[in-house]
């Protein structure tokens, strides 16, 4: 029987892909490279770092930048792989225990059902399995392939995953798996991630690339815990999704029956850039082994959020990150990274 660790579970380390090509961030490559060397320092302080990059011209530079930051090499696994992008939540295997044993599970990533330069992302996940030596899995659901990305769920560790409906059952916008229904996914979850109970939630945030992943608006803390991200503006786009997932949250039951307790993390304000509206949000922060990371916006709410994360993780280091130059790519933390369970 499959089954989806929680993020909080003792993990083997943490993979990111290092960006080779500035599109993901027009006009701020430069800012976001010394940004993930930032985010590269704190999570090699904690654990293990599987890192992608494209070429060994591009490991001798990442080295070289690290080198210059005190980043302690010894905790790298660098590994070459060419990508299209960096969004190793999406792009990279989603790692399971199957019996006492681990495998990499390839959900099949096409570009969010949006772009079309993802041909070398699709080669991740098996690289990623060959480097762990673990058995690599293509999920498929009544014989075809079933595309799912790891920002579209969340889990407890426990039986119970949080998703959302504009992401997974749109019917015309970023169809990820044509015909789907509720159940179909639950089937799948199941099988691959061995959930057995799905809390579906409904809108995601305004501006969001993927259309709606779960890890921008809420998330397990603990097995019967969640943290959702609240919009205090009745005037903000945001407002009246934010509720709606609120309220779904609160007549929620878990695996168990009981229902979760429920946290309110603010959002920052609006971050403008190019007239885009960028979704920033707190809920896309990553736990790492006896640490969290959290993005934060240079906003008056960094501290409420940094604050109230503490509460729900007191036994771990809440670390802020500035993010502000990362979410120019609509993603931050939680986005770029996948963990490895132990």
């Amino acid at each position: 029987m499959r089954r989806f660790p929680a993020e909080w579970e003792p993990q083997q380390g943490i993979l990111l892909c290092f960006p080779h090509n500035g599109k993901d961030w027009p006009g701020k490559y430069q800012a976001v490279q010394w940004a993930f060397v930032e985010f590269i320092k704190k999570v090699t302080t904690y654990e293990a770092l599987f890192l992608v990059v494209a070429d060994h011209a591009q490991e001798t530079k990442v080295r070289h930048m690290l080198e210059r930051a005190h980043v302690n090499l010894k905790q790298i696994t660098f590994i070459i792989q060419k990508t299209n992008r960096s969004w190793m939540r999406d792009s990279g295997p989603i790692i399971v225990k199957n019996g006492t044993k681990k495998e990499a599970l390839n959900f099949n990533f096409n570009g969010w059902a949006k772009y079309n330069n993802y041909t070398l992302d699709k080669h991740v996940p098996g690289k990623l399995a060959e480097v762990l030596g673990v058995p690599l899995t293509q999920a498929k659901y009544k014989g075809k392939p079933v595309v799912l990305e790891g920002g579209a769920i969340d889990v407890n560790g426990k039986g119970t995953l949080l998703t959302s409906e504009e992401c997974l059952l749109h019917p015309s916008i970023q169809v990820r798996n044509p015909g789907f229904s509720k159940a179909d996914y639950e089937a799948v979850f199941h099988d691959y991630l061995g959930i057995t109970n799905t809390i579906w939630l409904g809108d995601g945030i305004r501006g969001d690339d993927t259309h709606g992943h779960i890890d921008d608006l809420c998330r397990f803390v603990n097995e019967d815990t969640i943290v959702t991200v609240i919009e205090s503006d009745k005037n903000h786009p945001n407002y009246a999704a934010l509720q709606d997932n609120l309220k779904r949250l609160q007549n929620a039951t878990l695996q168990d029956g009981k229902k979760p307790n429920i946290v309110s993390l603010p959002m920052p304000g609006d971050i403008l850039f190019e007239s885009v509206n960028l979704p920033a949000s707190y809920a896309n922060f990553l736990i790492l082994n006896n640490c969290v990371l959290v993005p934060t916006f240079n906003d008056r709410n960094d501290r409420v959020a940094l604050q109230i994360l503490a509460d729900c993780f007191p036994n771990r280091e809440i670390i802020g990150i500035s993010a502000i130059d990362i979410i120019w790519g609509f993603g931050t933390l939680h986005c770029l990274s996948q963990q490895i369970p132990k």
